[in-house]
C-alpha cells in the first residue's frame, strides 16, 4: 500500500519549526540537507541562505513528516493560505491529547479537542508556524 508523506514549506525557519516537532514526536531527523551543500556554478546559493534548510526529515510512526525553506529567488510563502491539514491518527486519547497540547503550543485553535458527532476523539488547529493540523483517534480502528 502506498503511504502518504506530508511536505511542508517554510519562509526560513523550517529548521525552527522541525526542531519544534521533533520535540512533540520525538525521534531524530532522517536528513538535515542545506542549500550550501548543492552550492555551485550550475546552483548559485545567495551566502545568506547558505545555511537554510534544502530538505528535513522526520520519521514519525511509518510515515516520514518533511519540508524545506523556499528560496526567496522563488516568492514567499504565504503562511496564512488555505492549505491541507496535516492529519494524525493517534492509538489512543492519551496519544491525541499529548499530540493536540503539544503542537497546538502558541496556536491557535480551531476545534479543541474532545469527543466529535461521528464518534471520534478529535480537535484541529494551526500551530504558531502555521502549518494546519487535525487529530484524531477513532476507537473503531484502534481496538
Amino acid at each position: 500500500m502506498a503511504k502518504i508523506n506530508p511536505h511542508i514549506n517554510f519562509n526560513g525557519n523550517a529548521e525552527e519549526a522541525f526542531t519544534f516537532y521533533k520535540s512533540v514526536f520525538g525521534g531524530e531527523f532522517a536528513m538535515v540537507m542545506r542549500f550550501s551543500a548543492l552550492a555551485g556554478p550550475e546552483f548559485p546559493v545567495a551566502e545568506h541562505e547558505a545555511n537554510k534548510i534544502m530538505h528535513i526529515a522526520l520519521p514519525i510512526g511509518d510515515s516520514v513528516l518533511m519540508g524545506n525553506d523556499v528560496p526567496e529567488i522563488m516568492g514567499k510563502t504565504n503562511e496564512n493560505e488555505n492549505r491541507s491539514k496535516i492529519v494524525i491518527s493517534a492509538e489512543s486519547k492519551e496519544e491525541a491529547d499529548k499530540l493536540f497540547n503539544g503542537l497546538s503550543k502558541d496556536g491557535t485553535v480551531e476545534m479543541p479537542i474532545g469527543d466529535s458527532p461521528w464518534g471520534s476523539y478529535f480537535g484541529m488547529f494551526r500551530d504558531k508556524y502555521g502549518i494546519e493540523w487535525m487529530i484524531d483517534y477513532d476507537p473503531k480502528y484502534n481496538s
